[in-house]
This record gives C-alpha cells, sequence and structure tokens, in this order.
C-alpha cells in the first residue's frame, strides 16, 4: 500500500491516512496504518528488530487525512502531553446535509457503547466540545471546517447527526446514507509544536476529490 509521505525526520513521521485503513489493529485483522509505517521504517532504514512508532492520535477507520506519529518515545510523551494541554490543533473539514447555521459551538456528553461500537449523547458521558464554520452549500449540502476542543470517539459524526445535520455517507450515524456511500469527513490540517527543535509545525492537504467535496472546488 502506497502511503503519502507528508514529512519525516529522526523524531516524526507525518503522513496520509487511506479512507477505511483502521490506524491499529483491530478484529477485522485488516492492515493497519501504524504496522504498514513500522514497515516502511524498517526497510528504509535498514532497522534490525522491532520498529518503535508511537500513536499520538487517531482518527476512525472511514475517515482520510492527515496524521503524525512518533519515532521515539521522547517525542510520543511531548506529543501526548501538548494533547492534554490542548496545543495540538487539528482541523477537520465536513460535508453535512442541509444548510447548516454559519459559525456555532456544540457541547454534548458523550457515552461510549462497546457493546454496539457506537457513541450516543448521554449526560453521563465525557464532556466534547468542537466548533464549526460553513465554507459553503450546494445541492442541499454543507461544507464545514470543524475544530476540535476535545477528542472523544466518533465526536464530530455523533455531534453532528444530534445536532440535526448528519455528515454525507454516514452510515453509523445518517440514518438516511446509502450502502456504499462513504463518510464526507477529512482531517485537513495538523499543528504542534517540535518535540526537541520547539519549532512549529503545521501541514496541511488538499481537499479530496471524490463526492462530494469536488463539488465545492
Amino acid at each position: 500500500m502506497n502511503i503519502n509521505i507528508i514529512y519525516e525526520d529522526n523524531h516524526l513521521l507525518v503522513v496520509e491516512k487511506p479512507i477505511n485503513v483502521p490506524v491499529q489493529e483491530d478484529s477485522s485483522k485488516d492492515k493497519d496504518l501504524l504496522n504498514i509505517l513500522k514497515e516502511y521504517i524498517k526497510e528504509k532504514y535498514n532497522k534490525p528488530g522491532n520498529v518503535y512508532l508511537g500513536l499520538v492520535h487517531r482518527l476512525d477507520r472511514p475517515v482520510g487525512g492527515i496524521m503524525v506519529f512518533a519515532r521515539t518515545s521522547k517525542a510520543a510523551s511531548r506529543l501526548s502531553e501538548q494533547v492534554r494541554n490542548k496545543l495540538f490543533k487539528k482541523t477537520y473539514i465536513a460535508v453535512v446535509v442541509g444548510n447548516i447555521c454559519q459559525n456555532k459551538t456544540l457541547k454534548d456528553y458523550l457515552l461510549k457503547d462497546n457493546k454496539n461500537n457506537i457513541v450516543k449523547v448521554d449526560k453521563n458521558g465525557k464532556e466534547a466540545i468542537l466548533s464549526f464554520e460553513k465554507l459553503d452549500y450546494k445541492d442541499n449540502l454543507s461544507l464545514i471546517k470543524i475544530n476540535l476542543e476535545t477528542g472523544r470517539s466518533h465526536q464530530i459524526r455523533v455531534q453532528l447527526s444530534n445536532f440535526g445535520y448528519p455528515l454525507y455517507g454516514d452510515n453509523k450515524y445518517n440514518k438516511n446514507a446509502k450502502s456504499g456511500e462513504q463518510v464526507a469527513l477529512f482531517a485537513k490540517s495538523i499543528e504542534f509544536i517540535h518535540p526537541t527543535t520547539k519549532e512549529k509545525m503545521h501541514f496541511e492537504l488538499d481537499l479530496p476529490c471524490r463526492y462530494p467535496f469536488n463539488i465545492f472546488k
């Protein structure tokens, strides 16, 4: 599998995660991104034995976009600390069904239902906050930019569905999504402080060429 390597040094690996590839091994036993990248490093640098690669954050399996991995335990620890301190910034682009309002901050409490592998809004759950800005509207679809303040599982998909504007193609949280459609959520940019040089790092991808993102180009 050819992975788009955006940046790499001795401490970091920034890549574009393909859609429908799990970030790490799951019950499906399908090839996962973490092990694909470990193999890449092992072969490129002719490294013997096991290769270390730290998972700092995640994307849902059907979601593609930008991710950073840590090549040392020290880098992993420092990046994870940035995540905890909300210094690690991620921007998502999504297409939702309907003409959503211009700008909004959503605050909910999300509870994971492990038995059914879904997340639901529940007062006993963990706080989830995101804000969004509408960028465009066409064919009863709204293109929005999303900034996450918290990083809960399925957060964007659940909160927007609960708000009344489910993501296009989300077969889990959009009751009108059709079989075979791809969820229209994309991790477009990422920003963090380099764990050793302390330099501010920013990486950004173009929107995918696939429908429905391509109708807004």
